[in-house]
């Protein structure tokens, strides 16, 4: 089977985008729909649903941009289904590249994955495909397109799934649950940032200066005195990691990527890695204006207002947010996997990367290009240098530190009922050490140790943030045959090579 090229829009898609460079920012013309509130759409086993990737326009900083949406609005719908669904979308491609659907963090068969060269061949503008999704699990995931994420996924294309536990009592009663999908965009002159044929900013990822949620610069959110708000994050930025906060009200942790943590937790802040979902629980007692904060060491930005005002909430779930569950069910499950969280790990890997091809002192080897301290890079602090950067003369690594092959020569084989142990090192003195959300398709897994430190409180991943220096093991249940795809989750990060298949029989 082909492998997933690194840069996979070698021929059409890339003859688009040569085009496509000089064109990507314009503004919409008058022929160009606006872009739509997205719905809440609800399923029904055996449903199919009509999803279509088209070009709209929308308001950003007082500008009129051409983006990308599905059926018309950003975020697309939240698709809502029961635990144990499945559905067919019939998806249709009406942009100006190829593309995919990747349901991420289902898992689902293997070639309904949406992965290029894995599981299916891109869906050419104007045509249709047919992804037949189940919903095992229970939680909040998203779908996106794997192709050029680079590009497409930051003009809009995303949207969320909420699927409804069939268990009674899974989550406590709330007065409202809201999907929110975080993410930037990088404007200049207030324009959209031009995408070339390859991916660019390679080198720390795109980040935006425009902070964005649920697509919106300019978010809000109506609350009425007493409700506890249900929110189901999801970080669909290209790299940067959000830290969230509202100020004046108590968060709730309850879930993560792929259902319930062991138990809840109150918290301060929600530190969200691109791709990872958290599920948090907010009472807002009484009336006022609160802001939804994204905090770094260096900044606090303002990406959107809840406002509670009006008539105090008819029904009341105070008295269930004040407790703090303990999710025995959760553990009682995991039980099974706790023999395996001491011994050796199975397999190793090393984050790390190279140049080739820079000019003008980009090609400082010895990690001094990340010699600052942090443990994540909050912002583009060198951004002429990461423009120029890209999948062409920058080289991301994902390395078996066991045969020392990197990227597509790993060859890792498994079978179904396997629980492999794998111990992920994000290499400091690499020549740019930082940050990598790590994402493996098709399978879930547990985040055991961070730096030899014992998680004391499990839930089911699919993407886990290994921080610059950080060793993290995790232990991945091999449940799902097919050829599926471990990647870095910054676009530029896998289009420059940080990724590798294995394989589950």
């Amino acid at each position: 089977m082909e492998k997933y090229p690194m840069n996979p829009v070698r021929t059409l898609a890339g003859l688009v985008l040569l085009a496509l460079a000089a064109d990507v920012s314009l503004h919409g013309s008058e022929a160009t729909p606006p872009v739509a509130a997205s719905p809440l759409v609800e399923l029904k086993n055996g449903d199919t649903f009509n999803l279509t990737a088209t070009i709209v326009k929308r308001t950003l900083a007082g500008h009129e941009a051409r983006m990308l949406a599905y059926n018309g609005t950003i975020p697309g719908p939240t698709i809502k289904v029961t635990q144990g669904a499945e559905i067919t979308i019939h998806f249709t491609n009406q942009t100006d590249i190829p593309t995919t659907l990747h349901s991420h963090g289902v898992r689902l068969d293997n070639r309904y994955d949406g992965v290029p060269g894995d599981s299916q061949k891109p869906v050419a503008v104007g045509e249709s495909f047919d992804y037949k999704i189940k919903f095992p699990d229970a939680g909040v995931f998203w779908y996106h397109p794997h192709v050029r994420e680079d590009y497409a996924q930051p003009l809009g294309l995303y949207g969320n799934y909420l699927v409804e536990p069939i268990s009674p009592g899974y989550w406590v009663p709330v007065n409202q649950q809201v999907p929110l999908m975080v993410g930037d965009l990088l404007l200049e002159n207030g324009e959209i940032a031009p995408s070339g044929p390859v991916a660019d900013h390679a080198l720390m990822g795109r980040f935006g200066n425009t902070m964005l949620a649920n697509g919106s610069d300019h978010y809000t959110l109506a609350v009425k005195p007493g409700e506890v708000v249900r929110f189901y994050l999801t970080n669909v930025a290209s790299t940067r990691v959000f830290n969230l906060a509202i100020p004046g009200v108590k968060l709730k942790r309850v879930g993560g990527d792929n259902g319930r943590y062991e138990r809840e937790t109150w918290v301060d802040r929600i530190l969200l890695a691109p791709s990872e979902r958290t599920v948090v629980d907010v009472l807002f007692d009484a009336p006022g204006t609160f802001p939804l904060q994204h905090v770094t060491p260096q900044h606090t930005y303002t990406i959107g207002t809840i406002n509670v005002a009006g008539a105090k909430a008819e029904v009341s779930y105070a008295a269930q947010f004040q407790q703090l569950r303990v999710n025995r069910e959760v553990t009682a499950e995991l039980d099974r996997f706790r023999p395996q969280f001491d011994r050796p790990a199975d397999q190793s890997l090393r984050l790390t990367m190279t140049m080739a091809g820079m000019t003008g002192g980009m090609g400082m080897g010895g990690g001094m290009m990340g010699a600052d301290a942090d443990k994540i890079e909050w912002e583009d602090t060198m951004a002429m240098m990461n423009q120029m950067a890209t999948a062409g003369n920058i080289q991301w690594k994902i390395v078996d530190t066991a045969t020392g092959k990197s990227g597509m020569d790993i060859a890792w084989r498994f079978k179904v009922g396997d629980l492999v142990k794998i111990k992920i090192f994000n290499d400091p003195a690499s020549m740019h050490a930082m940050q990598h959300p790590i994402h493996f398709h098709g399978q879930r897994f547990l985040v055991l140790t961070t730096n030899g430190v014992r998680n004391d409180n499990l839930v089911w991943k699919d993407t886990a943030l290994i921080q610059k220096g950080d060793t993290v093991e995790i232990l991945v249940a091999m449940e799902n045959p097919g050829l599926w795809m471990a990647h870095c989750h910054i676009p530029e990060h896998l289009e420059s090579g940080m990724m590798f298949n294995f394989r589950v029989n």
